[in-house]
């Protein structure tokens, strides 16, 4: 037997290299995953993490005992989903909150939201925030990627009849926005500074946002339950020992699912839209195809080339980039022997990158996914194992509906500069990454 390899070492000058991943993360990390893999990545504030980008890799860490894994601590994100979110809780609590959850979130009960999100889209055609997309019209595709999901996840949540969008839709945005990315990267600046700052913006949007939630709560318990949400379910939760989610844990775990269920889907709507109207020739393809499957939502989640469109974009742009797992105890893994308290990692983009796999990969090539089909160990935007996404039903759905109905309703033109230029970087957005820039279209048709 071959004796382990030492582990890589993080890089030195670590403040720097936090400053050039801020910059571009996914280019950042491919460029460290080509010296090695594993590789060992350290930014100020957090502990190294030892990264694969290979399907190898993918496999030994989704393969993984379930007891041997845990989301890490400190998280980057914790300050925006809570202690008790599904993302970050683990053992028998994550297994018994994903078991409650899961079902509203996957198959048949996703399906019966395709006429809601259909409507969500006509809705922000229509009567979007900020106003109707009449001809000339200039539109910024994130912020309206953003008010449609945001309509969706307020559904699956509150149910089919509510129309709470008006309300969230500030509080949610102002949450996102304040949570920047040097919050996102440098624990020291989570301080509070005399009513000043950017830890106390972020504190107040988040106040905001979970007064919303509490009044929601509080008038459910008041009427009793409605159709079966997620809201229902989580008031339902009891536990082995009899117990129920305290107020803030209820808080928390519905605050993950707003945020976290329609930000990631808006960033992947936007960067679908963008390389679309880069190729005329594809997105003629696309038109010719839609009809086929009219205004019926569940067969346009059937078209083929629609599909490939949509898992192209997630191959090239996975919303979140990278999985973390802390190993609990000593583990072998690549090689490399991982003590207790470490982290472990998938850099999604690797992955998504390598050439054996992936011909070209650096180019937007749907028909790749139309004569081949892939393993959960190339393709993983949702991460995998027994902590995938469990919201990737929806959001594979979702994306679908939306781009189908967005098509066959409006004729857009990228801005010139974009549809020449080259294609913008990806950088870390609070829960999610998101272009660098913004990406606008006017409304020809």
């Amino acid at each position: 037997m071959s004796s382990p390899s030492p582990a890589p070492t993080a890089p030195r000058l670590s403040l720097l290299h936090g400053v050039a991943a801020g910059r571009d993360f996914e280019g950042y990390l491919r460029r460290r995953a080509a010296r090695s893999d594993p590789f060992t990545v350290g930014f100020p504030g957090f502990p190294p993490v030892l990264f694969t980008g290979t399907a190898e890799g993918a496999r030994a860490l989704f393969r993984a005992p379930v007891a041997l894994l845990e989301p890490p601590r400190p998280n980057p994100i914790e300050p925006m989903v809570g202690a008790a979110s599904l993302i970050l809780s683990s053992g028998t609590r994550h297994r018994t909150d994903r078991a409650l959850l899961a079902p509203a979130l996957h198959g048949a009960r996703v399906r019966l939201l395709g006429k809601v999100i259909r409507e969500a889209t006509l809705n922000e055609i229509h009567r979007g925030a900020g106003g109707p997309w009449r001809l000339g019209t200039r539109i910024d595709a994130l912020a309206a990627a953003r008010a449609i999901t945001l309509r969706v996840i307020l559904a699956a949540v509150f149910g089919a009849d509510s129309d709470r969008a008006s309300e969230y839709g500030g509080a949610v945005t102002d949450f996102l926005g304040a949570f920047t990315t040097p919050l996102l990267v440098a624990p020291v600046l989570r301080r509070r500074l005399g009513g000043f700052g950017p830890w106390e913006r972020f504190t107040a949007a988040r106040e905001r946002l979970d007064e919303l939630i509490r009044k929601d709560v509080t008038r459910r318990r008041r009427t009793g339950p409605a159709d079966g949400d997620l809201l229902d379910l989580l008031l339902a939760t009891r536990y082995d020992d009899g117990t129920t989610l305290t107020d803030t844990e209820l808080c928390e775990q519905l605050r993950t699912l707003l945020v976290a269920g329609h930000e990631t889907t808006a960033t992947t709507l936007t960067w679908a839209l963008y390389h679309l109207h880069r190729e005329p020739g594809l997105l003629a393809r696309l038109l010719a195809e839609l009809p086929a499957a009219g205004d019926d939502p569940a067969e346009q989640a059937r078209l083929p080339l629609l599909d490939a469109v949509c898992q192209e974009t997630l191959r090239l742009h996975p919303p979140v980039p990278i999985v973390l797992r802390t190993v609990t105890e000593p583990l072998r893994w690549l090689g490399v022997d991982v003590a207790a308290g470490a982290t472990i990692g998938l850099a999604v983009g690797v992955l998504h990158s390598q050439p054996s796999t992936w011909p070209a990969p650096h180019l937007f090539h749907p028909g790749r996914f139309l004569d081949r089909t892939v393993t959960p160990f190339e393709f993983a935007p949702f991460g995998g194992g027994h902590r995938r996404c469990i919201g990737a039903t929806l959001a594979d759905y979702e994306l679908r509906i939306v781009l189908a109905t967005l098509l066959t309703e409006v004729g857009l033109t990228l801005d010139p500069a974009l549809a020449l230029g080259g294609r913008p970087r990806t950088v870390p957005r609070n829960l999610a990454t998101a272009p660098d820039r913004a990406i606008h279209f006017t409304r020809t048709g």
